[in-house]
């Protein structure tokens, strides 16, 4: 995705919401290009006379507005604290066209899709879940959120409201690593996967037969699932040679 100066569009900010400590949704209003559920855009802001840009998600399904984004502030780093000082009316710089492979575009249908994020790699699986893609290609959709504590949970009307749209198809499964919390799993998702308590909770296997797995969040997740994933026979998924999981790789 070129970043060229032709390719920034103005942005506005419409709408912003704190969850947490740290913890940020954002709104635009710009001129971007149509995109797919599970790509991104590039934010950017100018400091001290150098663009500093950074990619995330699009949370938003693509044929709603605004565009939003859901990021953590990183203390200390060059873009997070002024995008969260951002108030309605400021403006931004955004990348006109949104990038990335993390669709559904080439993927096989198979019986159920899993979605595992942690933290702010949530976002991306909110677009994805409000259009009809994978209620399309799935049967079953199993979303799990991990996050250190419990505070860190979010969109809880957003995925109420999925919930409600496919009943019995969606299952949420929320966990918290930090601390205990009632109705969650407590752990890492990863630990989880392999003493089959995710599996066990959400009443199905991972298995290359019947699965997909999407993987999204912080890279020591992403790396520690692709080897559980891949000693369970499950391939990387490819455009042009399909397989059973999915990463985002701009973390």
């Amino acid at each position: 995705m070129g970043t060229d100066m032709n390719d920034w569009v103005k942005a506005r900010v419409v709408g912003k919401h704190q969850w947490a400590a740290g913890l940020y949704s954002l709104q635009f209003d710009a001129p971007i290009a149509d995109y797919q559920a599970g790509q991104y855009i590039k934010v950017a802001l100018d400091i001290e006379g150098e663009r500093i840009g950074r990619p995330y998600s699009l949370v938003n399904a693509p044929q709603s507005r605004p565009l939003e984004i859901y990021f953590n502030e990183i203390a200390g780093g060059p873009l997070t604290p002024p995008l969260s000082a951002l108030k309605p009316g400021d403006e931004v710089w955004l990348t006109a066209h949104a990038g990335g492979i993390f669709t559904l575009e080439t993927v096989q249908p198979a019986e159920t899709l899993w979605l595992l994020a942690t933290g702010t790699g949530l976002g991306v699986y909110l677009s994805i879940l409000r259009t009809d893609a994978p209620w399309d290609l799935f049967k079953r959709v199993v979303l799990i959120h991990g996050v250190r504590v419990a505070t860190d949970f979010t969109y809880a009307e957003t995925l109420a409201e999925i919930g409600r749209r496919h009943a019995d198809r969606f299952t949420f499964i929320p966990v918290v690593s930090r601390e205990d919390c009632a109705g969650t799993l407590h752990g890492r998702i990863t630990d989880l996967l392999t003493s089959g308590q995710l599996e066990s909770r959400a009443d199905a296997t991972i298995d290359p037969a019947t699965s997909h797995v999407m993987l999204c969040g912080n890279s020591a997740m992403i790396k520690d699932a692709k080897v559980i994933l891949e000693a369970r026979g499950l391939v990387r998924h490819r455009r042009h040679a399909p397989g059973h999981y999915t990463t985002e790789q701009y973390h």
